[in-house]
């Protein structure tokens, strides 16, 4: 396991969560990106900040006037339903590393009824399945608070057998 750390920070414009700075190196493994999903999860469930679903994507492409240790970015490309949803094949073009999506409060149903107010998001780290790569996911659920009410992950995952990882791979698809 590599010591450096992975370091995130959330941006946002116009009190809408745009994203988040990666530093220290990517995530390697299934579960370093599920934690990383969970810190976007707890960002996620504070009230406001994340109006509807949201699709975001892992860049490998530096911000502006980068801080030492920069690596990337996770962008918000778009909310998954409305006039302005992303389309199929989105990312055909060129492929992220990973997709990302988040679920505010309002467009969560939480695991739990106590848990009535808890975001959720997926992460989709796709693979290559005709060359023995496989897909994998993970998917948490936070409450406001910071607490986790939920966390799996999978490795050889099928796409289609969840809703938010058979939007993802859609969005990758040609």
């Amino acid at each position: 396991m590599n010591e450096r750390y992975v370091g995130m920070a959330p941006f946002h414009a116009h009190g809408d969560l745009s994203g988040f700075v990666i530093s220290g190196r990517w995530p390697e493994t299934t579960r370093e990106w599920a934690q990383l999903l969970t810190l976007a999860v707890r960002i996620a469930s504070v009230p406001g900040l994340l109006a509807t679903s949201t699709v975001f994507g892992a860049r490998e492409e530096l911000p502006d006037d980068p801080q030492p240790g920069t690596v990337g970015l996770i962008i918000a490309e778009g909310p998954v339903l409305g006039e302005r949803a992303l389309t199929p094949g989105r990312f055909a073009g060129h492929q992220p590393p990973a997709l990302l999506m988040l679920h505010p409060p309002a467009e969560t149903v939480p695991s739990l009824p106590e848990c009535a107010g808890a975001a959720s998001g997926c992460v989709l780290l796709p693979g290559l399945p005709h060359l023995g790569l496989d897909h994998r996911a993970a998917w948490v659920e936070a409450e406001a608070d910071g607490t986790v009410t939920s966390m799996v992950s999978r490795v050889g995952i099928d796409p289609i057998s969840d809703p938010d990882t058979a939007v993802l791979a859609m969005l990758l698809a040609a």
